[in-house]
This record gives C-alpha cells, sequence and structure tokens, in this order.
C-alpha cells in the first residue's frame, strides 16, 4: 500500500484533498514530481496561490518544519513561486478551469491533461 500525501510532514488532509484534485494520489508520487512540478498542478487544478502553502510543501519534501524557511532560502522560494504561480496562470487548462469554477462547476484535472 502506498502512503497517503498526508503522511509527509506538514500536509494534512486538506493538502491532501487538494493533491487528489489534481491527480497526486500518494506521498511518493508527490515527491517524485517534486515540490515545483506539484504545485504547477496543484494551481492548475484551481488551488488559490498562496506562498505559504507553497513553502510548506517544499519544506515538508525536505523533512523540514514548515516554519523552517527564513531569509535568502525564503526569497529564493518566492520567486520560485511567483514563476510558478505566472506559468500557471497564462495556462489554457487553468482559464479553462477558472471559468467553470466561477460558474460553479467542479472539474478534474485529469480530464485536461495531455496525453
Amino acid at each position: 500500500m502506498t502512503d497517503p500525501v498526508s503522511s509527509i510532514r506538514n500536509l494534512g488532509p486538506a493538502y491532501e484533498d487538494a493533491c487528489a484534485r489534481a491527480g497526486i494520489h500518494s506521498a511518493q508520487e508527490l515527491r517524485d514530481l517534486g515540490a515545483d512540478e506539484a504545485y504547477a498542478r496543484l494551481l492548475t487544478a484551481g488551488t488559490k496561490p498562496h506562498f505559504i502553502g507553497y513553502y510548506v510543501l517544499v519544506m515538508g519534501l525536505q523533512g523540514r518544519p514548515w516554519n523552517d524557511c527564513k531569509g535568502d532560502e525564503k526569497k529564493a522560494l518566492r520567486e520560485r513561486f511567483d514563476l510558478i504561480k505566472a506559468n500557471a496562470r497564462s495556462s489554457p487548462a487553468s482559464q479553462m478551469i477558472s471559468e467553470l469554477d466561477a460558474l460553479g462547476v467542479r472539474v478534474n484535472v485529469q480530464d485536461f491533461e495531455q496525453t
């Protein structure tokens, strides 16, 4: 059996639900994707961008407390977050999902993934 996303430090049931909506169903899958790709998928699936949510993921994947990010490291993570957010906003799938969300329709992001 695979470990759930919530088995990763700092990540609880809400993060696990967001990951499931993005097609990420296990802790190993999240580790394999890495923080940047996983967070991009979360945004594409409709998760609202939030810097703390991003660096909680980064710290968790490193096995560190969520609030361990400081100084230059935090500034560098902020730059990565801003880039991920900008790229996700320009994605056609992300735009469509945002429009459907505004109408109250929840979609499965996997339906929009290219094979």
